[in-house]
């Protein structure tokens, strides 16, 4: 072999051995800049006008909660790439059966690629720190659907991931000091474990909007809009943070390295902040919505990292397309849209809504 008179063949031996067995890393998100389609209303458009909706912003990367087949078939041959959700109360039968979870991948995934852009499956949301129930069975439910991906030869197309609360947390103030809660470990850490053979990320739910709205007193504002403030000092890592987001962020990435996984990406799957709320939920407002979420999308437009992973470029899915009024919960719940139900916009932080029935049947063409 000629390469051999180059290389020892134990040299060659070892670079085929660690190409085969490297992690296996599959990009689920392009640019920095995604959002939540979240559907729980009665009253917002068609899967294909919103289709129309974030073609006409620029939007690529987008995530839903489900695998509503009428979603999968509108988002075919627009290049748009999607993230699937299975939801919580399907996790139990997917860590059950490997066949359920097969048959899953089959009907939800397989059958509509390539055409649709699926590029990755939310494998539940928010399950640990929650309800107690599916705790024992996220990671059954994770390796049952990796195991059919792998098996369909769709491994290196569709990424499994699941995304976690702030809950999931203990001490994350300043970002230094936090960890995993004492309780959540246990199940935490071979769900890393995993997702590190597989090069999956830490998928972080991270609203500053909640944390200033549990703690108004402690918390200046302007820190949780990415205004101008004196901002936090992090004594051990001497760091500055002049924004609460990517505080939140290196919290998430103390953890890591404190339970084991230094070299794990943190993407955030959810931020966002609403613009109405109730009478105690005095920072949701319009001109507060409209600051952060205009502020967040300069600050993802920047395409750099945070103050302790300066060279991971920072991707978070912005919550949400529409404020959805079959939401339960404080008012606050129903009021994280960048656009109302109509499709127009919520407030102006540079998008275009659909602006009347003629001008979005007219943007339908760019589907095809």
């Amino acid at each position: 072999m000629r390469s051999s008179r180059f290389f020892p063949r134990s040299i060659i031996l070892f670079l085929v051995f660690f190409a085969l067995n490297a992690p296996l890393t599959v990009q689920a998100f392009t640019g920095a800049y995604g959002i939540n389609y979240g559907r729980l209303a009665n009253n917002i458009p068609s899967p294909d006008e919103v289709v129309t909706l974030l073609r006409a912003a620029k939007i690529k990367n987008v995530r839903i909660y489900d695998a509503d087949h009428s979603v999968l078939e509108a988002f075919s041959g627009t290049g748009l790439e999607l993230v699937v959700g299975l939801p919580n109360g399907n996790l139990a039968n997917m860590s059950a059966s490997a066949d359920h979870a097969m048959s899953w991948v089959k009907e939800n995934v397989q059958s509509f690629l390539p055409d649709t852009h699926i590029r990755g499956i939310a494998v539940g949301n928010e399950v640990l720190g929650g309800d107690q129930a599916p705790w024992g069975a996220l990671l059954g439910a994770v390796k049952n659907i990796y195991n059919a991906l792998e098996k369909l030869n769709l491994a290196d197309v569709v990424q499994v991931s699941t995304a976690h609360s702030q809950a999931v947390f203990a001490n994350s103030y300043p970002p230094s000091s936090c960890i995993f809660t004492e309780n959540i470990s246990p199940y935490m850490k071979p769900l890393l474990e995993f997702f590190s053979q597989i090069g999956s990320p830490f998928c972080l739910n991270a609203y500053p909007f909640l944390a200033y709205m549990y703690n108004p007193a402690q918390i200046d504002i302007n820190y949780a809009l990415f205004q101008s403030t004196s901002g936090i000092y992090d004594s051990k890592t001497e760091l500055h943070y002049d924004n609460m987001l990517d505080a939140q962020i290196d919290a998430a990435y103390a953890a890591l390295e404190d339970a084991g996984f230094k070299k794990m990406e943190v993407i955030v799957t959810e931020t966002g902040w609403a613009s109405h709320g109730d009478a105690n939920e005095a920072a949701a407002t319009i001109p507060n919505a409209r600051t952060y979420n205009y502020n967040l999308r300069k600050r993802l437009a920047k395409k750099k990292g945070t103050p302790l992973r300066p060279k991971i470029m920072l991707k978070a899915y912005v919550f949400a397309v529409f404020n959805e009024n079959s939401k339960t919960g404080a008012t606050s719940e129903r009021n994280f849209g960048l656009f109302k139900a109509d499709g127009s916009i919520a407030y102006d932080i540079g998008f275009k809504g659909l602006k009347s029935s003629s001008a979005a049947s007219s943007l339908l063409s760019l589907k095809v």
